[in-house]
C-alpha cells in the first residue's frame, strides 16, 4: 500500500504516489507520440489501458515510493520518478519526467522537479541526481536548469530513438549538504 505522507503540494501540480483509478488518465495522457518521441523506449508507444494497469500496479506497490504521479486539475498528468544507481553509483540516480502535451507550458514540470529533488535527497542516501534529455529537448533542459541542474556535458550519438542518432545532455543537481551529510569524505579531503 502507497505511504499516504508521500504527498507533495508544488504549486501548480501535487506529486503523489501512483494508485487504482489513474488507469484511464495515464492512458489518455501517456498515448501521445509527442511525449513519447523525448522518452525512453522503454515508455510504449502507443500507451494501452494494459500499459497503465502494469505501470500502477508496479509503481503504486514501491516502498518507498521512486515513482510519483504528477496530478494536475485533480488527475494523474505525468510522472516523475528515479532509477537509483547501484555498486560505485549507489549514491548517485537518475531522474525522469515526463508531461502530457495539454499541460505543458504551464510551469509544471520544473515545479514538480525541484519538489521531486526534495523527496529524493531527504528519502534517499543520494549524493547526486542526474539526467539525460535528448539535446534537441530544450523545454527539457530549460526545466532542468530551472530546478537547479548544471549542464555538465554533451554525450554524442549515444541514443537511437525512432531510428535517428542523437546526442543526450548531461545534467547533475547535488546534494545540498554535500558529502559530509552522508557521512562519507568529500572529493578533495
Amino acid at each position: 500500500m502507497p505511504s499516504n505522507d508521500t504527498r507533495l503540494q508544488c504549486g501548480p501540480c501535487l506529486l503523489r504516489p501512483w494508485q487504482s483509478g489513474d488507469e484511464a488518465a495515464l492512458v489518455r495522457h501517456a498515448n501521445n507520440r509527442k511525449v513519447w518521441l523525448n522518452l525512453r523506449d522503454l515508455f510504449p508507444h502507443p500507451y494501452r489501458p494494459q500499459d497503465a494497469e502494469w505501470w500502477v500496479g508496479h509503481a503504486s506497490s514501491e516502498q518507498p515510493p521512486t515513482n510519483l504521479a504528477i496530478e494536475v486539475d485533480g488527475e494523474a498528468s505525468g510522472g516523475i520518478g528515479l532509477v537509483l544507481g547501484t555498486d560505485i553509483a549507489r549514491y548517485s540516480a537518475e531522474v525522469g519526467y515526463w508531461l502530457g502535451e495539454s499541460v505543458w507550458g504551464r510551469g509544471i514540470a520544473t515545479a514538480a522537479l525541484e519538489a521531486f529533488c526534495g523527496y529524493a535527497f531527504s528519502r534517499f542516501a543520494l549524493l547526486r541526481l542526474f539526467a539525460l534529455p535528448f539535446a534537441g529537448n530544450a523545454a527539457s533542459c530549460r526545466v532542468l536548469e530551472k530546478a537547479g541542474f548544471h549542464r555538465e556535458g554533451v554525450l554524442r550519438q549515444c541514443a537511437v530513438k525512432d531510428g535517428r542518432v542523437l546526442d543526450q545532455v548531461m545534467y547533475a543537481r547535488l546534494r545540498p549538504g554535500g558529502a559530509a551529510e552522508l557521512g562519507l569524505q568529500a572529493p578533495g579531503s
